[in-house]
């Protein structure tokens, strides 16, 4: 009992300190030499603009009353005003930013984070299995979620530009999710001798790849993140103002490039080494030796290679 509290409260203190040293990190990222982007010119609807002036003096007040040692107490009709106005800033923000290369690289590192802890946890209470489903050979990353998440925040956008209809949403978004499921699950097994999953004997499949139940969750998924993760994400994730920001993304999109290439190079040696081919190179060879069949069999525990 006593160690169980001790390592309870040594849990705690290297959560507390990973948040600070992350939060101390994000504040860094931000004081470096600003960067010159286009500003943004348009003029704000009136609910808009009387939404933001009432948060800039919302958040000025909780920081004066901060610092002051007294804490910012709220009606919760004030709370719900608060709220709204920060619906209404978070979805203008979104509906007119322009996504670009340093938006997709948080929003693909995300997804593919989000998505494995998501599944993992499924997979858990529904199926009792605790096997890693990994999708790179480095990192916590599964690249079919980073690239529904892009695909979902691109088509979304559009279509909330458009106002269109919660089932027009809701179809599309289950064709992206269908689509996608297809290619992926098709080429993982074309190209790299590798099956990740397979609907074969789920009620409602129409492909190996693709089921009714799947393309359903598709649709609501997509529902879900053009009203609510979209605006939110968008407006977390913002735009570059430093530098360092910049070169930060872009160390992320290099490392994340890499591990994309390494993983396809393993999957393409494992299926050669059991074809019987040798290694035609040094870096073959380095592959052969650093990543085996041992380790790809621990490392994607949820696949089925080379069968």
């Amino acid at each position: 009992m006593f160690w169980s509290l001790v390592s309870l409260f040594v849990l705690i203190g290297i959560i507390r300190l990973v948040v600070m040293l992350v939060k101390g990190f994000m504040a860094w990222l931000g004081r470096g030499k600003p960067i010159q982007r286009a500003a943004e010119n348009r003029e704000l609807p009136d609910d808009v603009r009387k939404a933001a002036a009432q948060l800039d003096f919302y958040y000025r007040l909780k920081g004066y009353r901060k610092e002051m040692g007294k804490p910012t107490r709220l009606t919760i009709t004030q709370l719900r005003s608060i709220a709204e106005a920060e619906r209404l800033v978070r979805n203008d923000r979104a509906d007119h930013m322009r996504v670009g290369w340093y938006q997709v690289v948080i929003l693909f590192l995300v997804g593919s984070v989000a998505g494995l802890i998501l599944e993992q946890v499924w997979m858990f209470v529904t199926e009792g299995l605790t096997e890693g489903r990994y999708g790179l050979v480095w990192g916590p990353f599964s690249p079919l979620y980073g690239v529904g998440a892009v695909l979902l925040t691109l088509i979304c956008l559009r279509m909330r530009k458009r106002e269109a209809a919660w089932w027009q949403v809701f179809l599309v978004a289950m064709v992206v999710g269908g689509l996608l499921e297809q290619v992926t699950g098709w080429g993982m097994e074309t190209f790299m001798g590798a099956v990740s999953w397979d609907y074969t004997n789920v009620p409602g499949a129409i492909t190996k790849w693709v089921a009714v139940p799947f393309l359903f969750f598709w649709g609501v998924l997509g529902l879900v993140w053009a009203n609510l993760i979209t605006p939110w994400l968008l407006s977390v994730i913002g735009e570059p103002t430093t530098r360092r920001q910049v070169v930060f993304v872009l160390f992320l999109a290099a490392y994340l490039a890499l591990d994309i290439f390494m993983t396809l190079a393993c999957f393409t040696r494992r299926a050669a080494r059991d074809a019987g081919i040798p290694p035609r190179n040094d870096f073959e060879l380095w592959v052969d030796e650093r990543f085996s069949n041992e380790f790809m069999s621990n490392r994607f525990q949820n696949m089925i290679v080379g069968e």
